[in-house]
């Protein structure tokens, strides 16, 4: 580190250094002092290409920041967020900071949990969501509230994940989802429009959550290239084909897709496909290469040449391309040929460079049904609202019931979901019960809430988006790691201040605290 005394000047157009930020100038130097000696780094910070293991750079961050790529997706954060604050300001909406230590509640994921050292025995939660505050906000008659909110999960961990994170917070009374998206859309558009001058095509695609699972095996489906998956159960249960029939006869599926100019792989590569869905349990794929002369494949023999006629015009298939059949329980099923349709897309190229597909998906189920009890849980929270249609399904079949979600989804990642709320106390409590919550839970751990409600609360509703998702995208990075100053590992860690990290015995005395061994 060095302090200059000295005259600047510029070099001409002719010697300017288009390689260095100060390459146009250059100091006739007075007078150089030595402010700070450094070690030699752990890597090289002259250059931000050269590679360096995510390891070492995240015990080093304050050096990793030096070498340039970081600090400039820092620099797109900091804008974006500028831009996310003036857009809700000329809306006349509120931002509100909401509390960090709050009640530990059942809202999906792990709390992490903080000891009171003045209340022993007890514990605050740090906030997944700021969902109860926010609509606490309405029920106060604020109307319209946004926060660039901080969010706490203890969950496994994967690329576009942290266990801290932040979103932005949005809520609005008397809003419909029509309002809402058309709202995010204007925000959203003029956003990217902002940070990297992209004209977002508007309105957005929709589509119900029903078919992106039927068309795309997962709720967050990649729209910038083809191949959807076909369900083929009818023409299956026509075949000869015990392995498909076996499947439908165990109440499982059969889907389909086409890979347009996949008929020219070879045996080691569909061997390849085979075993990458098995890594998501499905036991196999059944293959057939559309020629000119018709159907090649080793199951050919099982569908006659209607079934055959059937399946070519099902998946609109031409010569030249390669159809994939996968069977087996629908869940699963989805699953694998979700990951094989985004492997294929990836390994042969399928995805245009720069190109950006918005989507929203609509009519989430209400409920899902827990895997571990076998109960039924929230499919996003037990806030959401019914949709109105539905309200008679609550008793007599609550996993058809729609509900008033929404996701935004933009490349095959959610940026962003919510919905309308419950804003009738009887609604909410129904819920809770269909949850089961027994009355005392109910009031242990939403009692305050249901009260509030009583007090004459608005329709509200709102959305939650992922800033650093967007970021990540943005910046064209794979990991939410490269737009966050400090970030985790993907086991949970902080390399740079090793944390977490044992305390002091006295520290745990203090609240009441024994390790177990």
């Amino acid at each position: 580190v060095i302090s200059i005394r000295g005259k600047v000047r510029s070099r001409g157009a002719d010697k300017i250094n288009e390689k260095l930020p100060t390459g146009a100038i250059e100091i006739e130097v007075y007078e150089l002092t030595i402010l700070n000696s450094a070690e030699t780094p752990p890597f090289s910070i002259a250059d931000e290409h050269i590679h360096v293991s995510e390891d070492l750079r995240l015990a080093y961050r304050y050096l990793d920041m030096r070498r340039g790529v970081v600090t400039k997706h820092l620099q797109m954060r900091h804008k974006a967020l500028l831009y996310v604050r003036r857009f809700f300001d000329e809306r006349a909406f509120i931002e509100v900071e909401t509390p960090i230590l709050t009640k530990s509640t059942p809202e999906g994921a792990r709390d992490y949990l903080v000891p009171s050292r003045t209340f022993p025995g007890s514990f605050f939660a740090l906030p997944q969501s700021p969902q109860m505050y926010k609509q606490l906000c309405m029920i106060a008659g604020m109307d319209r509230y946004f926060q660039i909110a901080r969010c706490f999960r203890d969950e496994d961990l994967r690329a576009d994940r942290q266990p801290e994170f932040t979103q932005i917070d949005i809520e609005m009374s008397f809003i419909d989802p029509e309002d809402l998206m058309m709202m995010m859309e204007e925000m959203i558009s003029g956003l990217f429009k902002e940070m990297i001058g992209l004209e977002v095509e508007r309105p957005f695609m929709r589509m119900t959550h029903r078919d992106c699972l039927e068309f795309y095996g997962t709720d967050r489906p990649d729209l910038r290239f083809g191949m959807p998956l076909i369900r083929i159960d009818d023409i299956a249960s026509k075949s000869d084909f015990s392995v498909l029939k076996e499947a439908l006869d165990n109440g499982g599926s059969v889907k389909a897709l086409c890979l347009k100019k996949g008929a020219n792989l070879s045996r080691r590569e569909i061997d390849a496909l085979t075993d990458f869905v098995k890594n998501f349990n499905l036991p196999g794929l059944a293959n057939i290469k559309v020629t000119e002369e018709g159907l090649s494949s080793s199951i050919v023999k099982f569908f006659d040449d209607q079934l055959q006629q059937e399946l070519v015009s099902r998946l609109q298939a031409e010569a030249g391309d390669l159809i994939l059949i996968g069977a087996g329980e629908k869940d699963c099923l989805n699953q694998a040929l979700d990951h094989l349709r985004r492997h294929l897309a990836d390994i042969y190229k399928l995805i245009p460079e720069n190109t950006f597909k918005f989507l929203w998906v609509t009519e989430f189920p209400l409920f899902a049904v827990d895997k571990n009890t076998g109960g039924f849980g929230s499919e996003h929270h037990p806030f959401t609202s019914p949709h109105t249609e539905d309200m008679h399904l609550l008793e007599e079949n609550p996993l058809k019931v729609r509900s008033f979600a929404y996701d935004m989804v933009l490349n095959g990642s959610e940026i962003g979901g919510g919905s309308i709320r419950n804003f009738n106390p009887e609604i909410q409590k129904k819920i809770f019960q269909i949850l089961k919550l027994t009355d005392a839970e109910i009031e242990e751990k939403f009692g305050f809430f249901i009260k509030a409600l009583d007090y004459g609360t608005p329709p509200h509703g709102g959305i939650a988006f992922g800033v650093d998702r967007i970021v990540m995208i943005l910046t064209n990075t794979d990991s939410i790691r490269d737009v966050i100053a400090f970030p985790k590992t993907q086991k949970a860690s902080d390399l740079m201040m090793q944390a977490p990290s044992s305390v002091a015995i006295t520290q745990l005395d203090e609240l009441g605290i024994r390790l177990k061994k």
